[in-house]
């Protein structure tokens, strides 16, 4: 094994081959997810690479690497080919030829012009898991329509607007937010399709797309709208419908957010830990009802105690109060220094073959039995054209 080869494969999909036609996020987020779990991830890039390779450039260019290109693209194999070419579309050929699952988030009619739509490659491959990432979905009028995550995730989807506050201008979505939750259900798609096929012996196409993935994220404003006809309303925390669930700053000027879903259980246990037991049972506020129609009376209350107790009072008393939830409003440096960082397992030492290792965002699944672990960081560009082509079948 060379310096730059990634090691054994480890993870439930160790043996399993996956053919990557990816670019930006998404595409690349779901081939990165399934190396992680094991599989030879087999990058095809352009030869002037995947455009998410910019990223460095576009964070200024002053990083030692490229966090955001490291992130989906490590453990893969990189290979350039040139599909404008008659023999880079025949190497690919090959490549899939050769492969379990054939991942890419490149438009429907680009892929038809490449020959490497559905059912070409069903015709010729039909035990091929064919898995397609797509803005809008394979069907309708803007099938075609190109997008990102932030146009068809956050703001076509509806989330943007649900996030807005009346008169209050859309916010702004953090990167990769839609093309990662994407990623991830092509993944598990994928995981599914090989499953079946072991049954079935064939395999089929899976298809999400960024829209779809939007959707089901507000499902729970999306599903109330299809069958009661109805909206759920926006809150604004100094009137919000339950002040048991609202967000509260604290005196050393930490926010938390408390989470009393229940709003018979977790009343009484804020007002004994805010220690204004007295509130229980205030004719204004005792009844989920009347704590709602005087919300904003309340909220101010609330307000002024939990001003006189720092992060580490609150800490304390819900130690004595088990029915008081809450959580802390982080900032990135205030998680990576939270107790529960590290223990939840949310970050990994990627092996570099240059030397050491990198620390990274690990992917959001364990498993027990066939435990996960990257094996390289990303590749260069084209690193592994040689290896990969010199281990086609040549026939």
């Amino acid at each position: 094994m060379n310096d730059t080869e990634p090691s054994p494969a480890s993870g439930p999909l160790g043996g399993i081959k996956v053919v990557e036609l990816g670019v930006w996020i998404a595409g690349p987020a779901a081939g990165g997810i399934l190396a992680d779990w094991g599989a030879d991830v087999i990058k095809i890039e352009p030869p002037e690479g995947d455009p998410s390779r910019t990223f460095h450039q576009m964070l200024g260019g002053v990083l030692p690497s490229n966090p955001i290109f490291e992130m989906d693209n490590r453990s893969k194999r990189s290979a350039v080919l040139d599909l404008q070419t008659d023999e880079g579309k025949a190497t690919a050929l090959r490549l899939i030829a050769e492969a379990d699952v054939f991942v890419t988030n490149i438009r429907t009619g680009a892929l038809e012009r490449l020959g490497l739509d559905y059912d070409t490659l069903a015709e010729q491959f039909p035990t091929l898991v064919y898995a397609h990432i797509s803005g809008f979905g394979r069907t309708g009028p803007d099938a075609n329509r190109p997008a990102f995550d932030i146009a068809a995730f956050w703001s076509r989807a509806g989330i943007a607007s649900l996030l807005t506050g009346p008169g209050q201008t859309p916010p702004f979505q953090r990167g990769g937010m839609g093309d990662h939750n994407t990623g991830l259900a092509a993944a598990g798609a994928v995981s599914a399709a090989l499953f079946e096929r072991t049954h079935s012996g064939k395999g089929q196409l899976i298809s999400t797309s960024l829209f779809r993935e939007g959707m089901y994220t507000i499902s729970f404003d999306l599903n109330t709208k299809l069958m009661w006809g109805t909206d759920i309303g926006n809150n604004d925390r100094s009137t919000a419908s339950s002040p048991n669930a609202n967000n509260y700053q604290l005196g050393d000027g930490r926010r938390i957010w408390v989470i009393g879903i229940d709003v018979n259980r977790h009343w009484p246990p804020m007002c004994r830990l805010l220690g204004v037991p007295e509130l229980i049972d205030d004719q204004r506020f005792a009844t989920p009802l009347d704590r709602r129609e005087n919300a904003k009376e309340l909220i101010a209350l609330l307000d002024a105690e939990f001003a006189k107790l720092d992060f580490d009072e609150v800490e304390t008393r819900a130690a004595h109060e088990p029915d008081f939830f809450w959580a802390p409003i982080n900032t990135l440096d205030e998680l990576l220094a939270d107790r529960q960082f590290e223990a939840s397992g949310a970050i990994v030492e990627v092996p570099d073959p240059a030397g050491g290792s990198a620390t990274m965002v690990a992917t959001p699944v364990d498993f027990s039995r066939t435990p996960v672990m990257p094996r390289s960081t990303a590749p260069g560009l084209g690193e592994h054209t040689n290896e990969v082509l010199n281990e086609l079948d040549p026939t």
